[in-house]
């Protein structure tokens, strides 16, 4: 209400400046001179609200609620101007008719793709709102906000004059697609653009699932509809089988591999579960006593895929509901190098544990759910160098009193070195130091003790290559004074390329988040931002150098892209990364790197069903998670 109040003061200030402005103007027109007092009515304050008025510019409102929106459009009648766009606009799908009475004609609306919930303003934004808005003949801008969501990463750039021309490597909307040359007042901005060959399935328009009733029910409950998994069938549905299968990736040994290939075979396969677990795949002949003699739920997957389920990591998903809402998460963890910890929890000697602030249910954990991704590991919230015990749960688990809601309860210690400014960096090294080599007593010395005895991992977020060197010299300082092998994985990894050799040799392994990498501070400058910018990215060189590489997020509603980000990985890499190795960067390595040591094998791991292509595709839709633990099959 404030808002709008002074909103609309400064447009009534606007109105009457621009009154006294016509009526100046109206006099010296009729040649009125006596009747002028004084000089041309005017204030630099309001110049740019009356110009609005007059038509003179334009109007970009940055506007996220239905009841805010509605205030903003009751202004441009109440005053008459236009509206050009709406931005951000989370709510707009829900109010496509009151867009359409703004005065002049409809705004257009701008919008992210997938990135919400992340403020409450933001908690009802939804994917299919492009759509819905389309559908209903308003005009829709997809956008990008540095550093959110850098511009590079957005596929489609809309150009607006017609000697900007850029050249693809693949149709605009296919997954990956990139820039060959871009031609701006006909000059080329690349010099030596590199690209790499995209299969000719990415010359043509991606087929888009049907999400039919996912966009009904977007708006059916105004924003919120269920995302929680169902069981197919009940108790007595024993089996359920999954015909034309395309393909089929199981684990196998710490590996991802490809069990079945419909190329190979000479066609479809079909795919039999019992409560759960797979009991027969392989071509129809081979599983065909198990469909001729079992009464079983049957599901055409059109092409689809079995694949071992992913993993995610990087966020705050499972301790954090609204990232812009303090109420909604489990709060930050106070440093021992900046502050005094409560004697209460143990001092300096405390170490916090995730898994006791875990919140299951939220929204952006279903999401992933949907999408993939049946599992998780979240470290405590840290704004210094002692984070605590990360843990591993399921995304799709309604509570954490639910039978295998937490895969592991301590997966690794995990601590920040970087340039915060307080304390230095040296002095985080050598608090590092003092830890590994026997400094800490109570609970933090158990746990350092595990960690030199390299019996647990640890976990280092880090950006800067300098940094990764003196932790790599560290490391191989303490296992020459304890004759064991640590465990170390870094994450984030920005500038990790730069000694992708050193990092290997070290035997340290890399979790990349972003996976595709942009500079977001002076420590993460020196990037390897792959095709077209460099022949190489920071996966493949690390791969190279036979580094255990995973990819991780930074904001948790990022989780349920993580499929894609695999997909966009091996695409960059040209070839380099299969299909089986690009969905272990997500799943069997990253479980390596963060210490998720919980029977997931090929028997009791979950596999996530695809139809129409396999779970690296977009065009591909998940379909359901085949859960062994949980004895059945959930439909999503």
């Amino acid at each position: 209400m404030d808002t709008i109040w002074a909103l609309r003061q400064g447009y009534e200030t606007a109105r009457k400046i621009k009154a006294s402005q016509d009526d100046f103007c109206a006099k010296a027109q009729a040649g009125l001179w006596n009747e002028l007092e004084g000089d041309f009515p005017d204030d630099l304050q309001w110049e740019a609200l009356v110009d609005v008025l007059r038509g003179r510019v334009k109007i970009h409102n940055h506007c996220y609620e239905a009841v805010d929106l509605d205030g903003i459009v009751r202004l441009t009648n109440e005053f008459k101007f236009s509206i050009a766009a709406f931005h951000h606009a989370h709510e707009t799908y829900l109010v496509p008719d009151l867009l359409k009475k703004a005065y002049g004609h409809p705004p257009a609306v701008a919008l992210f793709a997938t990135n919400g919930r992340y403020k409450r303003e933001a908690y009802r934004g939804s994917e299919f709102a492009p759509r819905i808005l389309a559908d209903n003949g308003l005009n829709v801008v997809m956008k990008d906000m540095t550093q959110v969501i850098p511009s590079f990463l957005i596929h489609v750039k809309l150009l607006t004059r017609g000697v900007d021309v850029v050249i693809w490597d693949s149709h605009p909307l296919a997954l990956g697609a990139t820039p060959k040359q871009v031609y701006i007042d006909g000059i080329p901005q690349l010099a030596s653009p590199h690209t790499v060959i995209k299969p000719e399935s990415f010359q043509r328009v991606p087929k888009t699932p049907n999400f039919d009733k996912e966009a009904a029910d977007a708006v059916k409950f105004d924003g919120l509809p269920p995302l929680a998994p169902a069981k197919l069938g009940d108790d007595k549905t024993e089996f359920v089988i999954f015909s034309n299968v395309s393909s089929m990736y199981r684990r196998s040994k710490g590996r991802v591999e490809e069990i079945f290939s419909a190329a190979e075979a000479g066609g479809p396969g079909v795919v039999v579960v019992k409560r759960g677990k797979v009991i027969c795949s392989g071509s129809s002949a081979t599983c065909a006593s198990f469909v001729r003699d079992v009464s079983a739920e049957e599901i055409d997957l059109e092409g689809g895929s079995l694949a071992p389920g992913l993993l995610s990591y990087g966020s705050p998903l499972g301790l954090q509901e609204i990232q812009g809402e303090s109420s909604t998460y489990d709060g930050v963890v106070i440093d021992p190098l900046t502050g005094k910890v409560p004697e209460i929890i143990g001092g300096d000697d405390a170490v916090i544990r995730a898994v006791d602030g875990l919140q299951f249910a939220t929204r952006d954990a279903y999401l992933a759910y949907r999408y993939g991704v049946v599992s998780a590991v979240v470290a405590p919230k840290a704004s210094g160098f002692l984070a605590g015990l990360g843990t591993a749960f399921r995304t799709g688990a309604a509570h954490k009193l639910i039978d295998g809601a937490v895969i592991q309860d301590i997966t690794a210690l995990h601590v920040q070195i970087g340039h915060v400014g307080v304390p230095s960096v040296s002095t985080q090294i050598a608090a590092l130091r003092r830890l590994l080599l026997g400094g800490a007593h109570g609970e933090l010395g158990s746990v350092f003790a595990a960690i030199s005895d390299g019996k647990l991992p640890l976990v280092i977020s880090v950006q800067n290559a300098d940094a990764m060197a003196s932790i790599i010299n560290l490391k191989k300082e303490v296992e020459e004074a304890t004759n064991k092998r640590l465990r170390i994985t870094f994450a984030g990894g920005l500038e990790a390329h730069l000694i992708a050799t050193e990092i290997g040799q070290a035997g340290i392994g890399v979790i990349l988040a972003p996976s595709r990498p942009f500079p977001g501070a002076w420590e993460e400058r020196r990037i390897l931002p792959g095709p077209p910018l460099s022949k190489d990215t920071a996966v493949s060189v690390l791969l190279n150098a036979n580094v255990t590489v995973g990819i991780g997020i930074q904001e948790q509603w990022g989780a349920r892209n993580t499929r894609l980000d695999v997909a966009w990985a091996a695409l960059d890499a040209g070839g380099e990364i299969s299909k089986a190795d690009a969905i272990a960067l997500a799943s069997v390595n990253l479980e390596r790197l963060l210490g998720v040591q919980a029977d997931l094998d090929a028997d009791n791991g979950d596999l996530v069903v695809t139809k129409a292509g396999s779970i690296l595709d977009m065009e591909a839709k998940v379909a359901g998670i085949i859960s062994a633990r949980s004895g059945g099959v959930f439909l999503v």
